[in-house]
């Protein structure tokens, strides 16, 4: 499975007074996703960006924007994300009382749609929106900040999570303390696209630090 994962850059960890430029560079470092971290200050206890700066980065790249809102609420606010260039928009449960009504309403968007899942929620939530959804995204620490340690008992729930994808086409994504040191173990309970912000943007090289995460994956 290691040949076919995904790295999804969080550009949380960027440096935002470049952010064009570290889009670019991460794109041309071999990225698959460009990971867009929308903080509220409600739903958790960061404030970061919102859609004019993804307007802003969406000409620096053609790879995917792959946007998890960590707001709440987050209906109000699909269609303004969706116009700004998001290309997946991820919703999280916890803060969604029409999970069925949010994912539906992505798809109309034309986009692709996404769940999120704190540590604490079981995946059972996941159950009656599985047929509806592209990508599910497993926070592997507790949401608000970049740069913390992973919680290993994540790991069980994408186990099970994968099981219960089965065939369907869907993205399972991590985030949350993904680096060289626990991506084979996240890899190897079923995930498929990784979310690394200070493990891809803690040096200059990008292109290294990425290509070193596939490696310690496969």
């Amino acid at each position: 499975m290691g040949q076919d994962i995904k790295i999804s850059p969080s550009i949380l960890s960027a440096d935002f007074a470049r952010l064009g430029e570290e889009v670019r560079a991460i794109d041309a470092a071999g990225c698959d996703y460009v990971h867009v971290d929308v903080m509220d200050g409600h739903f958790v206890p960061n404030l970061t960006i919102g859609p004019g700066v993804i307007k802003a980065i969406r000409p620096h790249t053609q790879k995917p924007l792959d946007v998890h809102l960590m707001i709440d609420p987050a209906q109000p606010f699909l269609k303004e994300y969706a116009e700004a260039g998001a290309d997946i928009i991820t919703v999280h449960a916890e803060a969604d009382k029409h999970l069925d009504r949010s994912v539906q309403a992505i798809r109309n968007l034309g986009k692709k749609a996404g769940v999120s899942l704190n540590p604490a929620t079981p995946e059972s939530v996941l159950e009656y929106v599985l047929d509806g959804i592209d990508l599910i995204l497993v926070m592997s620490v507790n949401p608000g900040f970049g740069g913390q340690s992973f919680l290993t008992s994540q790991l069980p729930k994408i186990a099970r999570i994968r099981e219960m994808i089965g065939d369907r086409v869907i993205d399972l994504e991590v985030d949350g303390g993904v680096n060289s040191g626990t991506i084979k173990s996240v890899v190897d309970a079923g995930a498929d696209v990784l979310v690394a912000g200070s493990a891809v943007f803690k040096g200059s090289d990008y292109r290294t630090t990425i290509q070193a995460l596939r490696d310690a994956a496969a």
